[in-house]
This record gives C-alpha cells, sequence and structure tokens, in this order.
C-alpha cells in the first residue's frame, strides 16, 4: 500500500476507486507488461489474488496492490521501481503464509527503508532491518508466546521463536493497514469487506506462459498417486488408514 499518511486513517474516507485511475497506476507499476482487466474483489478477500492476477484500487492519496510476486521472503529486495513510486509517501508491504506460518512485513518512508521483518519457525529470522515497532514489542518481550502442540512424533521441543509469526502479522495489518484477516474485528477496524478492488491480469511477455504452468502443475497432479490418510493411534502416534 502507497499512502500520503497513515494508511488507516486514509482507507476509513475512501470511496468507490476509479478505474481508469487505478489501471494508469497498474501501468506504471507494471512497465512492460501486457494487461487485462478481469473481475475484481475486496479488501478482505482479494489480498492474495491467483498468479498472474492483480487486485488493486487507487484513491487520492491512498493505492493498493495485492500480489503474489511481491511476497517475498526478504521485502528489502522489492524491486526498486516499486520502491521509487513511494517517493514523498509511505510504503506498506505485508505478506503472510499460514501453511509455513511466515510473515513478512515492511515500511519505506519517503522511498526510505525503516523497518523489515521476515520469519518463519523452518527459516528463522530471515530478514531484520530498523527498530521494532511499536505493535511489535510485547512479543518480542516474549508476553504473547506461541501455544503450539508439536505433532507426536517429533521432540517435545518449544516452538523455535518467541511468538508465532501470524498472530505479529494480524497486529501488523492492523496497525499498518487498518484491518486484520483473521481474530475479532475491533470497532475502530477499517470494514474491508466493503472496500471494492478492481482486477487485472498482468503478464510479463518475456517470462513463463500462465497456461503452461498451470497445464504442469495439472500434469504434476495426475502423476501423483493416491493420497495417504493418517490418523492418530491410542498411544498417539500415527497411523496410517485404508482408504479416505
Amino acid at each position: 500500500m502507497y499512502a500520503d499518511g497513515d494508511v488507516p486513517v486514509m482507507l476509513r474516507r475512501v470511496g468507490a476507486a476509479d478505474l481508469d485511475r487505478t489501471a494508469t497506476m497498474i501501468r506504471r507499476l507494471y512497465p512492460g507488461c501486457e494487461i487485462e482487466g478481469c473481475d475484481g474483489s475486496n479488501l478482505g478477500d482479494g489480498v492474495y489474488p491467483p498468479k498472474g492476477t492483480v487486485y488493486a484500487a487507487s484513491w487520492p492519496g491512498v493505492e493498493f496492490i495485492g500480489d503474489q510476486n511481491v511476497m517475498i521472503d526478504a521485502p528489502s529486495q522489492l524491486p526498486e521501481h516499486l520502491v521509487a513510486a513511494s517517493a514523498g509517501r509511505r510504503l506498506v508491504l505485508h505478506a503472510m503464509h499460514s501453511v509455513v506460518d511466515w510473515l513478512a512485513f515492511a515500511v519505506w518512508e519517503d522511498g526510505r527503508l525503516v523497518r523489515s521483518l521476515s520469519l518463519s519457525p523452518d527459516s528463522g529470522i530471515i530478514e531484520n532491518i530498523g527498530e521494532p515497532l511499536p505493535f511489535e514489542l510485547p512479543l518480542w518481550a516474549g508476553d504473547r508466546p506461541a501455544d503450539v502442540i508439536p505433532w507426536p512424533d517429533e521432540d517435545e521441543e518449544p516452538y523455535p521463536l518467541p511468538f508465532h509469526p501470524l498472530e505479529l502479522g494480524e497486529d501488523a495489518l492492523r496497525a499498518l493497514c487498518g484491518f486484520v484477516q483473521e481474530g475479532r474485528p475491533e470497532p475502530e477496524d477499517v470494514d474491508a469487506d466493503t472496500i471494492r478492488l478492481h482486477g487485472f491480469h498482468v503478464r510479463d511477455p518475456h517470462g513463463p506462459d500462465p497456461a503452461e504452468q498451470e497445464a504442469q502443475l495439472r500434469r504434476a497432479v495426475e502423476a501423483m498417486g493416491p493420497p495417504r490418510v493418517y490418523t492418530f493411534g491410542p498411544d498417539g502416534s500415527l497411523i496410517e488408514r485404508d482408504g479416505l
């Protein structure tokens, strides 16, 4: 998100995003790409669009882009032209993936990176630049440790981080962008479901063909064997079940 000030404050003021204005922003941020309009979404559902699809909205003073391609392990490596577009503004990058408990967020002020954090239990701290922001401090201090039960066949080791990344991720999303994806909304939260986003298919003409990538994925799935299903035994061990 790009904003002339505090993102939550700006989002509470927005109305319907103009399509032409938003398309102009997309052409500016995706130079050289083939761009085609498609069905849109809303801010609650559009933060993780399909590959090759961008959900976006541009209003006076604040702009949003949802794109899997900016979900990068090291936010400081965000392409230079995307950072340059934040000159005179604030830029917030936020990404989470629940399958691997991964969180990454970063904040730039007038093109200068002031905070970046990326971490997961498997990879540890991938990037940690700048001083922690106020909403981070209770978790780093151990006030809300991760409550994670290990698999029965794993060693009873503590969670490798002092907090759960997705819990910090929701705090970061609320503090930096004004809304949450999980958990109980607070009265002052932005109602993300009511903010409409325009949709665009964006393709790099020099990149891989999305149709071929999809076909490769289908072939890989077809080549897989039948799924294996497990249940817990009386002693807590995993036992493979016959059939589904």
